[in-house]
């Protein structure tokens, strides 16, 4: 690409006859450099702003691209603590049932001792009653025996009495 410079450093020959006028050529060369001058300069600068906003487009793609990793990560990591938040909720559901069911059956078991202790001190208790009206049935005997033996003897002392 041809720079200011070049342009103004640019020298022509000289011809004899029917040649250019050379300060009309200087003059035109004067005015070209200094506005190409300012069109190279703005090229330049337009070019370093496309090159700054190309860096700053890549670090936004950059940023972006983080941004998405970050987002995917994010979701991921939400899922994996759901799940595992799940898993505990339902480990903690299951042992607390086994818990219920274990505690439901020493329960069970208890009421089933006690049960079986009571049945035991109503047979100790239905035996000593038998016991009390066996010996009830025994004395109610004997007393009947007893009696029958005294209304025998007082008889028999009233009839000695009549004869």
């Amino acid at each position: 690409m041809i720079t200011p410079l070049d342009i103004e450093n640019k020298k022509f020959s000289k011809q004899m006859m029917n040649g250019y006028n050379v300060e009309d050529v200087d003059d035109f060369l004067d005015e070209l450099v200094v506005d190409y001058e300012k069109n190279y300069k703005e090229l330049a600068e337009a070019n370093d702003k496309i090159e700054k906003l190309t860096k700053d487009l890549e670090q936004y793609k950059n940023l972006e691209k983080t941004l998405q990793n970050t987002l995917v990560m994010a979701q991921t990591t939400a899922e994996e603590v759901k799940i595992a938040a799940k898993q505990q909720a339902d480990q903690l559901i299951a042992e607390a049932r086994n818990k219920a069911s274990e505690i439901q059956q020493e329960e069970n078991e208890a009421s089933l001792k006690k049960l079986d202790e009571i049945e035991k001190q109503i047979a100790i208790k239905e035996r000593r009653f038998e016991d009390v009206k066996k010996q009830f049935d025994v004395y109610k005997a004997k007393m009947e025996s007893l009696l029958i033996s005294q209304e025998e003897l007082i008889k028999e002392i009233n009839q000695d009495e009549e004869e």
